[in-house]
Formats: structure tokens, C-alpha cells, sequence
């Protein structure tokens, strides 16, 4: 989950996409459109589906590192359940990658208060035990500061705490800590990096994640502690200098073909049109992946065999795609955009769920003006479910910006992540923290969305970015 991610592409696309929609006829939506989707609405929210396919992944496959032998089980089951769950037609697109394997980590105190603490080893860290003193920074900034060889034999420690917020924008400046600051210890000399979890948990449960090392450093041993070893740690480092031993066994190994798996729902009238929703089926290995993010890939999975369980299905393509690898860079909507780049104009709009499985609160899109009508009735039959319309807010999920990039428009279901950030990326990311109302909220946003959207008579603005820009409406 990248939570400032689609902010940052959201201002870029503005500016990339916009082109002269002036002379293009409004997008509508029909009445009885819009009184079929209020009807799926009330069936999605009386339906368990898509806790039983979350239930499924997280129970059957488990944790899905990217390049692990649960990666291939996980692509195994998603082709089983979608053809399960009776889509019409189901298949996978290969996505090629750097494997990265875990497999020990531990970090203790030496001396005088000599115990162990609890930590993980950041996702591409290097293998290795080093020993040194740690030296204490209250934030990204300060490490990067810090003079050339002025950490020469020591660990490098960031204590930076991050904030909770519902749109999880605390997120930016915590994961920033984790990607930059192995480099930063690096260019000062240290031989290990630490850092407080990019997390808003008391637990002791570190948080895991990607980082990486800039072009030309050798890397070194980084991990991140759980919250309150790394309070402890500062708190030791008040009585005095501390040494420290880390130990990672971990590095890269090779590369990996994982899958993305795809399922639709064929469409009444423009089955080669599509309205793409999903999330993405890998997870880290500490839990077993139920926010992060197998919520997302059962309840758009749900979605989209609820809109086929219709009598009629809507004009265009639901397609459904579960993709592979995010966790360690986009590797699964990156390889859908490169597939599928000529297909732009054909992709009608796509949403993405990584943002765990809370309720939706808000749903914005990129709609141009043309289509704006269009998108506020999306609005509109969102609103029972206590969805506010939210013009010209956040940006496209982290899948679905590559295509974004390319001319997609996007839609946003904005998820509350209050409390995310206390099990993201940790072994606490587990089933039971699912709750099946606020998922079955999830289910019916995203099935009216996705049926009303391949319903409208007309686009949402997908263009080939290499098209003239249009301006953009008002306020966006």
C-alpha cells in the first residue's frame, strides 16, 4: 500500500492529461441504471462473499511473499476462484522480478544492559552481522546531515515517530525514513541502519517493508524495530553509549515469474471496453496478508461476481485483476500497463483497494467536466453507504497508476486507515482483523461503482497520455 503514492501521481496526471474535452457529449448514467445499482447495493451489503474469499486466501495460502512457493500457490487458488466464482473468462499475464528471501534476524545489546530486541529485516536488505554503537536521530533530515565518515563502525538508529491519520498521510514521512535512510547511514559510514517501524502500534510487532540503496553504495544490514524496542533503545541510550550486535540472513536471490491473474465479467454491448478493479495478491511474510492485502482482492473479487450474478450485465467489461508483486515496487501494475498500453482509450475507468478494509468514506475521480454529471450520480448512489462525493481529491491506488500514467482515468474509494498503520506490514496483519460489515460496505461500494461506470453512456476520459492535454474542471 502506498498511501501518498496516488496523491503524488494524481498532481502529475492533472497535468499530463488534461486535453480539449470541450467538444466531447456529456456522459450520462440512466435511471434504471441507477436503480439497478441500488438493488446490487443492498444485495452486496447482505452478502458474506467477500469475507468468505478473504477468509479463503488468508486460511489456504497464507502469507504470499513475492518469488516464494506461497506466491505460486496463492496465483493457483486466485485462477481457481475466480473460475469458482463463475467469471467468464480467466487468465494470467506474467510479471518477471527480483526475488528477495528472509530467512533469520535477531539484534541484541551488548554490555552492561546487554537484551535482545525485537526487529525485521527491511525487504532488500543485504545479509550480514555487524557490531558497533548506535548513534540517535530524531528524523530523516538529521541522519542526512550528518558529515561524510562521522558513522564510520557505528549503527545508525532513526527514531522518527509516525502520525496516525485517516487518510494515512503520517505514511509518507515514515515509509521516506525506511526507503532513504539505509543510504543516508551509508554516505555517513555506518555499518548498520535502524529505524523506529513506520507504524502507530504499541505492539511488539515490527514492520517490515521495501527499501532501497542508492546507485554506487555498497548496502548494509537494515532492519526496523518494533515500537517499543525501539523506545527502549532510545531509552538506554539516555543512560549512555550502546553497543549492539544485528544479524540479518536475508538478500536477494535470483529472479522470479509470478502472475498477474485476471478474471471478467463480460460485458452486454462493448465486451472489449473494461472497467478494471482489483488489488493485489502478494503480501509480506510476517502475517498473513489480510489487510494487505487480501481484503482487497476479495471484495473486488466479490464485486465483480455479484455485478455477473445480474439478470443483465452492464454494457461493458468488469474486469477484476489480482496483481503480483506490489509490495516491492509495482512490479504487478507495471507489467499491466506495459501489456495493455495500446488498450488505454479501451480501459473506461479503474480503482484499486490497498488500503486495508476499512469502511469508505469518501469517492472521488478524475472525470473531466464532460463527465462530471456522470460521476456525481456515481456519487449519489454511493451516499447510502455513507460515502461522501469528494470532487477533485486523491489519486489513483498504487496498481493502477502505471496505467493512470498512461491516459487511464482513475477513481478513488477513499478506505478509513485509522488504525492500518498499526498492523501494516507486521505479523498482526491477520483474518481476525477483518470486520465483515465494514467489508461488505467495501463489496457494495465497489460493485455500484464498477456497474455504474460500464454502464454510463459515454467515458471517463481515458486518452493515451501522448494526446493533446484537455483542461481539467474546476478545482482539480
Amino acid at each position: 500500500m502506498r498511501a501518498m503514492l496516488s496523491v503524488v501521481i494524481a498532481t502529475l496526471l492533472t497535468t499530463a492529461t488534461a486535453g480539449v474535452h470541450a467538444a466531447q457529449p456529456e456522459t450520462r448514467i440512466s435511471d434504471q441504471s441507477m436503480t439497478t445499482a441500488a438493488q446490487l447495493r443492498e444485495t452486496a451489503l447482505a452478502s458474506d462473499l467477500g469475507y468468505r474469499i478473504t477468509q479463503s486466501l488468508t486460511t489456504e495460502v497464507g502469507p504470499r511473499l513475492a518469488g516464494s512457493e506461497a506466491d505460486a500457490r496463492a496465483v493457483a487458488w486466485a485462477v481457481a476462484k475466480f473460475k469458482e466464482l463463475g467469471f467468464d473468462k480467466v487468465w494470467t499475464e506474467p510479471v518477471t522480478f527480483p526475488k528477495w528471501e528472509r530467512r533469520s534476524e535477531s539484534a541484541h545489546v551488548l554490555g552492561k544492559h546487554a537484551q535482545p530486541l525485537h526487529l525485521t529485516a527491511l525487504g532488500g536488505s543485504p545479509a550480514g552481522t555487524v557490531e558497533g554503537e548506535v548513534v540517535r536521530f530524531a528524523d530523516l533530515a538529521a541522519l542526512e546531515a550528518a558529515a561524510p565518515g562521522s558513522l564510520a563502525g557505528k549503527i545508525a538508529f532513526i527514531d522518527y515517530k509516525m502520525e496516525r491519520a485517516r487518510d494515512g498521510s503520517g505514511y509518507g514521512p515514515g515509509s521516506r525514513v525506511r526507503s532513504k535512510g539505509p543510504s543516508a547511514a551509508i554516505r555517513a559510514g555506518a555499518v548498520g541502519y535502524l529505524m523506529r517501524s513506520a507504524g502507530t502500534d504499541s505492539h511488539r510487532n515490527p514492520h517490515t517493508g521495501i527499501t532501497r540503496f542508492d546507485e554506487g553504495l555498497t548496502p548494509v544490514p537494515s532492519a526496523a524495530l518494533a515500537v517499543p524496542d525501539a523506545e527502549q533503545l532510545t531509552r538506554l541510550l539516555a543512560l549512555g553509549p550502546v553497543s549492539l550486535r544485528l544479524s540479518l540472513d536475508c538478500g536477494w536471490n535470483g529472479t522470479y515469474t509470478s502472475q498477474n491473474v485476471i478474471g471478467e465479467i463480460r460485458g452486454s454491448k462493448k465486451p472489449d471496453e473494461v472497467v478494471v478493479i482489483g488489488g493485489h495478491l502478494d503480501s509480506w511474510d510476517l502475517g498473513t496478508g489480510a489487510i494487505d492485502d487480501g481484503a482487497g482482492v476479495g471484495l473486488t473479487m466479490a464485486a465483480g461476481k455479484l455485478i455477473g450474478d445480474l439478470k443483465q450485465h452492464p454494457a461493458r467489461t468488469i474486469r477484476v485483476v489480482a496483481f503480483a508483486n506490489e509490495e516491492q515496487g509495482l512490479h504487478g501494475g507495471k507489467a499491466y500497463a506495459t501489456q495493455h498500453a495500446a488498450q488505454v482509450a479501451k480501459h473506461q475507468i479503474g480503482a484499486e483497494s490497498d488500503f486495508g478494509a476499512g469502511r469508505i468514506y469518501a469517492y472521488s475521480s478524475s472525470a473531466p467536466e464532460y463527465a462530471r454529471a456522470a460521476d456525481a450520480k456515481i456519487g449519489q448512489a454511493l451516499a447510502p453507504l455513507g460515502i461522501a462525493y469528494t470532487p477533485g481529491q486523491g489519486g489513483p491506488g498504487p496498481d493502477v497508476g502505471p496505467m493512470a500514467e498512461k491516459g487511464m482515468a482513475w477513481a478513488r474509494l477513499a478506505q478509513d486507515g485509522t488504525d492500518y498503520f498499526d498492523l501494516h506490514h507486521t505479523p498482526d496483519d491477520t483474518f481476525d482483523k477483518i470486520d465483515p460489515q465494514a467489508l461488505a460496505q467495501n463489496v457494495a461500494a465497489y460493485a455500484v461503482f464498477a456497474y455504474l461506470a460500464a454502464s454510463a453512456e459515454g467515458d471517463f476520459g481515458s486518452r493515451p497520455a501522448s494526446q493533446p492535454p484537455a483542461p481539467q474542471p474546476s478545482g482539480k
